[in-house]
């Protein structure tokens, strides 16, 4: 049986594909790629030898192109057939083909450096106002406003500048047994005060004003800050810390403005827990102590000289009076020495510019400080600042001056008294000096 179509012979299978073949398969494009071209004339084939004509047109087969010259018509070349090397045969010109791995694209063109910088700085930009906004917020929800100066009456007059009161209480809140008995806290219930000073800001520079927890106050009159009831004065003479132990911030800062006549424009407190991790969170704070002591009380037990003190001593520094001749007094001295070195140590680079210094920072103060209501971040932040330049020496601190004592209490010299409170309010520079 003929297996070849209708009109097609055996001895047409050599022309079909190829004049000359004598191969009953179609040689591949592999086989093909190099096709010499020799003399080619009428009957002969591509490789030099006689082969029958080939078969008519019709039937339905297209004519075949000749491969003599590679371009489907005769004609003497002695190169081999470029259709081929050209990739032409695979279906398409020169470009995109095996010979032009480019795919017809010219040469990618130089990056632009200029943008390329600009977008990385519109970037960094964002990224940087994002994460400041993001912080400013995230602090500003954890301040605890819970002290009220709206309850406060019969206020002085506004001076020039800002006056802080800074408190330090002997609150053992979140204190655990053990915590207590390591930082030499005791377990007393409730709280009071062991430190309070007037932080004045201006532009005549800074001053920081000790008022001893010893110090003899008379006893206004004022609203309950819980009752609402007002509570008429009678002359009753105390210790300033039982103004705090008997009805809290508000009538403490009644009794403060009473007693000086200035103004207090923001209460900040801080406990016991919260001071120990404020100075663990920025590593220690470095101080100079001018003489070693000891107090089995406070369990203080230091050298003399310059060295950086962790949360645990940093509290017995500031707590400690009974190894003092001049006790209390002695006491505010340090407080004012070691918060003024614990600001510095805040508000340098090295702890603002570190995320993981700063927040845990931010985290263990905002967490454990109580601020008045109309306290915002700026606010603490000039407090903080303004302590800094006290330590750097650009300001002034001192005790509030004292004349002598009375059955225990220190009481004030009330001429010096005056002379500070006026300086203070008109924000000049401070002349008094004190013990």
């Amino acid at each position: 049986m003929n297996d070849w179509p209708e009109g097609w012979s055996g001895d047409n299978r050599a022309d079909r594909y190829g004049r000359g073949s004598a191969s009953a398969q179609p040689e591949s494009a592999r086989v093909m790629r190099q096709v010499r071209r020799g003399q080619g004339a009428p009957g002969q084939g591509a490789y030099g030898r006689q082969g029958p004509s080939a078969p008519p047109y019709g039937n339905g087969v297209p004519q075949q192109p000749s491969y003599i010259d590679g371009r489907g018509h005769g004609g003497d070349y002695d190169e081999y057939d470029s259709g081929y090397n050209t990739g032409q045969v695979y279906g398409g010109g020169g470009h995109g083909g095996p010979a032009d791995p480019g795919g017809g694209r010219g040469p990618r063109p130089a990056p632009n450096w200029r943008k390329r910088i600009k977008w990385t700085a519109i970037v960094v930009i964002t990224g940087l106002v994002v994460t400041t906004v993001g912080t400013y917020f995230w602090a500003d929800s954890k301040l605890n406003r819970e002290v009220d100066l709206s309850k406060v009456i019969d206020r002085p007059e506004q001076g020039d500048g800002t006056n802080y009161l800074i408190v330090g209480s002997d609150s053992r809140a979140g204190l655990s047994s053990e915590q207590k008995k390591q930082l030499h806290t005791g377990s007393a219930e409730g709280k009071r005060t062991d430190s309070m000073m007037i932080l004045h800001t201006g532009s005549n520079g800074d001053t920081l004003v000790s008022l001893p927890r010893d110090s003899d106050v008379e006893i206004p009159t004022f609203v309950g800050s819980e009752s609402g009831k007002t509570y008429k004065g009678t002359g009753r003479h105390v210790k300033l810390n039982a103004a705090y132990a008997e009805d809290g911030p508000e009538l403490l800062v009644r009794t403060v403005e009473f007693n000086t006549g200035l103004k207090i424009d923001h209460y900040v407190e801080i406990g016991f827990a919260g001071f120990a991790n404020i100075v663990d969170s920025v590593g220690g704070v470095e101080i100079d102590i001018d003489k070693g002591f000891k107090d089995k009380y406070s369990g203080a037990d230091f050298q003399a000289g310059k060295q950086k003190l962790n949360g645990e001593q940093a509290l017995a520094f500031v707590r400690t009076r009974h190894a003092f001749a001049a006790s209390d007094l002695q006491r505010t001295k340090n407080q004012q020495k070691f918060l003024s070195a614990l600001a510095h140590e805040v508000a340098t680079p090295s702890t603002v510019l570190n995320p993981f210094k700063l927040y845990p920072t931010l985290g263990s103060g905002l967490d454990s400080l109580i601020v008045d209501k109309d306290m915002g971040l700026y606010d603490l932040g000039s407090m903080f600042f303004a302590m800094k330049s006290v330590n750097g020496g650009d300001g002034t601190s001192l005790n509030m001056p004292i004349s002598g004592s009375t059955g225990g209490n220190l009481v004030w010299d009330k001429a010096k008294v005056k002379t500070l409170v006026d300086e203070l309010k008109n924000d000049e520079k401070v002349t008094v000096s004190g013990n």
